[in-house]
């Protein structure tokens, strides 16, 4: 289809953004923009040259139309025009293609998160902390994304949902499901704790230490995951840490019966040179 050819509009989403198909085509595209849905009605046509359109996204798959345009019909059109606001802000951020799924997943969230602060009712965090050391840009946008929801509905955002915010940033950057990223810091949060509750210390959530061991097990379930190999070529060595290896046993189990993978000996290895860096930082038990 020749990039000249007109697009039909099929839903207005909000004063920044339209639903489009292409002409003589059942292949749906959001178009956004400053002011594009602005006294636009169903039926008419936008050239492709319009200087409004600032961003384009093709929405496939039935189930994700279907989700959209009930989206459309549900949520604060408010709500959707902040939503395209920070998405952009994602795009122009990251320079990526999104996760298709953060057109309705975003807003939804918002809407929500609106009704739970307007009504005082809170929602704890248990991640804040993994999630500023493991997605620190992902968060200060997410922090950027709260200013514009503050602004647009007078409310304070408070830093827990910051935090949530910044797990649908990253969910739309890495293409990961926020299901799964949560899923993944729980793993983490109990290998930590685990860590801890065997040593009998407790490493400062602040601490370049904290940082480095969450963002291996981050990187590790990631390669788990997706079946990815990492050869450590001092795995014969570090067996000979017997404390360290013998929790870093339990640690791949733990990540074994969590995610269903199998866990390598040279990724055991991985997690005992971290345990080695802690024992020596915040001593042995006994």
């Amino acid at each position: 289809m020749s990039e000249s050819n007109p697009f039909m509009i099929q839903r207005v989403i909000s004063n920044n953004a339209v639903l489009v198909s292409l002409e003589n085509s059942n292949k749906e595209i959001v178009l956004m923009g400053k002011g594009l849905g602005f006294g636009a009605k169903t039926g008419m046509t936008l050239l492709p040259s319009d200087p409004r359109i600032e961003k384009k996204f093709r929405i496939d798959g039935e189930e994700s139309r279907n989700q959209f345009k009930a989206l459309a019909e549900q949520v604060d059109p408010k709500v959707l025009d902040v939503s395209q606001e920070i998405i952009s802000l994602i795009t122009t951020e990251f320079n990526s293609e999104l996760n298709e799924q953060i057109f309705i997943a975003l807003p939804s969230h918002i809407q929500f998160a609106l009704y739970r602060l307007e009504n005082q009712i809170d929602i704890a965090n248990p991640f804040i902390y993994e999630i500023q050391a493991l997605h620190s840009k992902e968060f200060a946008l997410a922090q950027k994304a709260a200013d514009l929801i503050e602004k647009k509905f007078n409310i304070d955002i408070p830093e827990t949902e910051v935090g949530f915010l910044a797990m649908h940033i990253q969910s739309a950057v890495c293409h990961i499901s926020v299901g799964n990223i949560v899923k993944w810091t729980h793993v983490i949060q109990d290998a930590v704790a685990l860590i801890e509750e065997e040593r009998g210390f407790k490493i400062p959530r602040s601490s370049l230490d904290y940082i480095r061991l969450i963002t291996h097990l981050r990187f590790a379930i990631e390669r788990l995951t997706d079946g990815q190999k990492s050869p450590n070529p001092f795995v014969s060595q570090l067996r000979d840490l017997k404390e360290e290896y013998a929790l870093g046993l339990k640690i791949g189990k733990l990540l074994e019966e969590r995610l269903g993978v199998s866990v390598s000996d040279d990724e055991i290895g991985y997690v005992v040179m971290h345990l080695y860096r802690l024992f020596q930082h915040y001593g042995k038990k006994g």
